[in-house]
């Protein structure tokens, strides 16, 4: 049976050539796609292509290597920043506000991130490359400046609800970048470390998975918590009074739960500690009681209550939990995962964005 080629990672054509000749001193056969051979300084949605029986090897090399990569953090003194990451084309309102909200608490400035997308269109033969392309430089600059015209349009309508006082008066700036919208989102913030992701479930229309999956991504492959909106959430952050914290008895839960309430913590605040579980363990009965009593001894005027619920596989018994508690927001902590993990084993993450309505956050303590 012919083993396939299947595509690894899209990058610029730069780290494409580079994870190329790693890949091939390692053994492993490499086909880049390029969408302009002749002029590779504009080139755009590079595909990186592999056997596929080679790919458990090669992911395990890639991340190691693109980990290298990673240039040192900036140690000079900055702003605390809260990332929006914003799709032009599906704006949703709530996720500004929820960002330029936090970042008033936080004392922050916001910086709104838009990745747009090049396609390659490209065919091969045996292992030579042929490209084909359509005026692509001409397409390439109307696609950059039709991306500026949607963040000037933004800037402006931000512009405007600042001066109506309906979201607060903080510096914002934005950053476009072309690329895989949770590539580029995960590498901004490696090099940048926000305090914080903003970000949607969905878009307005279908919840479709190809869109909950970015959100997904982003929170089981960053370091950084990530706060997601659904796309017809109207709830302020000062409004959100219900938490639902999932837990699996990990010490750094408790680590996790007193972020969660730095950040969306009130008097007037009631948590549900949940635990999911297939069937009765007393040990569960002892664990969820020692949570009990740190959070009694640390906040002791918030109201809190100690669930176990058997969702399993089942998202849908979550949500009913959810819809019958009045449930605002859904927070957890996600530890990160390597590729191979993520690609073959979808975690939490991933069945709430695509199964909730509800808003979630996410911490990686």
């Amino acid at each position: 049976m012919e083993d396939k080629l299947v595509t690894l990672a899209i990058r610029t054509y730069q780290r494409a050539t580079m994870l190329k000749a790693v890949l091939e001193k390692n053994g492993i056969e490499v086909i880049i796609h390029n969408l302009n051979i002749e002029n590779p300084e504009v080139a755009v949605g590079v595909r990186v292509r592999i056997k596929e029986s080679d790919l458990p090897k090669a992911l395990t090399i890639v991340e190691e290597i693109e980990k290298a990569w990673e240039p040192a953090a900036d140690k000079s003194t900055k702003r605390t920043q809260v990332l929006i990451a914003l799709n032009f084309a599906d704006l949703i309102e709530g996720t500004i506000d929820a960002g330029f909200a936090i970042a008033k608490l936080l004392d922050a400035e916001v910086v709104i991130l838009h990745v747009y997308f090049m396609p390659s269109y490209t065919f091969a033969e045996h292992h030579s490359v042929k490209t084909y392309s359509v005026k692509h430089n001409e397409l390439l600059r109307r696609t950059i400046n039709l991306t500026k015209a949607d963040a000037e349009n933004t800037e402006n309508m931000i512009k405007k609800r600042i001066a109506n006082h309906e979201i607060a008066d903080i510096p914002f700036s934005f950053v476009l970048k072309e690329g895989v919208p949770e590539d580029q989102i995960i590498d901004y913030c490696k090099k940048n470390k926000p305090a914080l992701v903003v970000m949607g479930t969905h878009g307005k229309g279908v919840a479709t998975e190809l869109i909950g999956s970015v959100t997904a991504e982003v929170m089981e492959s960053t370091s950084v918590p990530v706060f997601a909106v659904p796309a017809h959430s109207t709830e302020k952050i000062s409004e959100i009074h219900r938490i639902a914290f999932v837990t699996n008895f990990d010490q750094k839960d408790l680590i996790a739960i007193d972020k969660t309430l730095e950040f969306f913590g009130s008097k007037k605040t009631d948590i549900y500690f949940i635990h999911a579980r297939e069937k009765n363990e007393a040990w569960d009965e002892v664990m969820l009681g020692g949570i009990e009593a740190y959070f009694s001894k640390h906040y002791p005027n918030i109201s809190a209550h100690y669930n176990f619920v058997g969702f399993g596989d089942n998202p849908d018994i979550l949500s009913d939990f959810l819809s019958e508690n009045k449930i605002s927001l859904v927070a957890f902590n996600a530890r990160r995962r390597n590729m191979f993990a993520r690609l073959f084993n979808p975690g939490l993450s991933y069945s709430l964005v695509l199964h909730s309505n509800t808003m979630l956050f996410v911490t990686h303590i």
